[in-house]
């Protein structure tokens, strides 16, 4: 299709070079796009070239076809992030597991919901994390020191969240190691978007 037509475009994405784009691409075929963006990005990568070619191929009164609204990032804040910027250029956004469609209000009511639920979280991350700090330090508690590994996973996801810390920074103030502070963020990015689009769509 020439640019002068309002396009369909498909974006699929996985996280690591193990793994397949087919289960996506099967779901994404069946509802038909007029073109394919696909890419396989990891953590340790600086740009994800493919999300780029996407905001450089769409325009006013395209559409975005996703398999599964986690495709977009790996937090809720950078998922909302795109979204939203997608939306500044008129784009609208289907994600086919959830059901979820931009343009009906139901799909609009749904990304305000999260961006209040994401915004409070950070909120609340970053206070129980000063709060937290200031009490060891206050007890006199060196950072850094061996803790029980859930405790470390918590306080270092924590940290994460809060935005305000280097993966270094966490690294020296829990003691957990860089590969199992990403695998810990790896493992709960497919989990806290889709919570709470299930959560909207059972009581809504």
């Amino acid at each position: 299709k020439s640019r002068g037509e309002i396009m369909r475009i498909a974006y699929a994405r996985v996280s690591t070079d193990k793994q397949e784009l087919h289960r996506q691409l099967d779901a994404l075929e069946k509802v038909g796009y007029d073109k394919l963006i696909q890419e396989k990005f990891t953590g340790t990568q600086k740009k994800r070239t493919g999300l780029d070619s996407l905001f450089n191929t769409v325009r006013s009164g395209d559409t975005v076809i996703i398999e599964s609204i986690s495709r977009l990032g790996r937090k809720t804040l950078d998922i909302l992030s795109t979204v939203e910027e997608l939306k500044e250029q008129d784009v609208e956004v289907i994600s086919l597991k959830e059901n979820l469609d931009t343009s009906t209000p139901t799909g609009q009511a749904m990304f305000q919901m999260m961006a209040v639920i994401a915004q409070l979280e950070r909120d609340l991350t970053v206070q129980r994390v000063n709060e937290g700090l200031a009490s060891a330090k206050a007890r006199g508690v060196k950072l850094g020191r061996p803790i029980m590994d859930k405790q470390k996973v918590k306080d270092a996801l924590s940290l994460y969240d809060s935005g305000h810390y280097s993966v270094k920074d966490i690294i020296r103030i829990t003691g957990i190691s860089q590969g199992s502070l990403y695998r810990k963020i790896k493992e709960r990015e497919s989990h806290l978007v889709i919570y709470w689009v299930q959560y909207f769509l059972t009581f809504h």
